[in-house]
């Protein structure tokens, strides 16, 4: 097992989930409940890292976190350092990659809530901030908990992505799916195989979680 990669790994999705709720909660709210212009566009980029092959998605990133790219330019005026092949650079490309994973479930939760007990809240006189912490929230919180999961467990394994964007620097942005990567390369299959194991397992307990809350969402709206 590469301990430092599967901490890196942890630390990366820990901080891609904490940082991807807030815009989930938000996003998905809004692309629930509101009706603009542009909606389905908006929507459409939102899904689009799900068929969009990885490495033309991470060349895309790279060109931008490059030096003289939109993004990479001023990070590296501000702080002096690189934004590509960066634990930086890998996290913003790792926020990117998993919002479909993030907003599409929280906005289902959201949408799964019944028309008329919004309306009757509103009879009631809640502001639409108060509707949305003491009835939609708690309503919606499956769908909310589903896309941090499935958050969590993508970016453990994402590979193609992170290998453009990351490279395999060792304590940097040497992920644990990079890692296996490495040892099938130098034939060292024991260790692959242990690493593979581990998410494996970790990946079949977020689907087995994400498939157990929608029947308890929908207990609790019917109950």
């Amino acid at each position: 097992m590469d301990w430092d990669a599967l901490l890196l790994s942890l630390r990366l999705a820990g901080l891609t989930v904490l940082l991807l709720l807030p815009v989930a909660v938000l996003g998905g709210h809004a692309l629930a409940r509101q009706r603009f212009r542009g909606r389905t566009v908006v929507e459409a980029l939102v899904l689009l890292p799900l068929v969009l092959p990885p490495t033309v998605l991470g060349f895309y990133l790279l060109v931008a976190f490059g030096r003289d790219g939109l993004l990479g330019a001023p990070f590296e005026a501000l702080l002096g350092r690189r934004l590509a092949f960066s634990f930086e650079g890998l996290l913003l490309a790792s926020l990117l990659v998993n919002l479909p994973f993030a907003i599409q479930p929280a906005q289902r939760g959201f949408e799964a809530i019944p028309p008329e007990l919004l309306d009757a809240a509103r009879t009631c006189g809640l502001s639409a901030a108060r509707r949305l912490a003491k009835i939609e929230l708690p309503l919606a919180w499956p769908g909310i908990l589903t896309a941090m999961v499935m958050t969590f467990a993508h970016t453990l394994g994402e590979f193609g992505v992170l290998l453009m964007v990351g490279g395999a620097i060792p304590g940097e942005t040497k992920t644990v799916a990079i890692a296996i990567y490495d040892r099938v390369q130098a034939f060292d299959d024991r260790s692959a195989a242990a690493m593979s194991a581990l998410l494996l397992l970790l990946s079949l307990g977020a689907i087995t979680l994400t498939l157990a809350l929608p029947g308890r969402a929908g207990r609790r709206l019917t109950g």
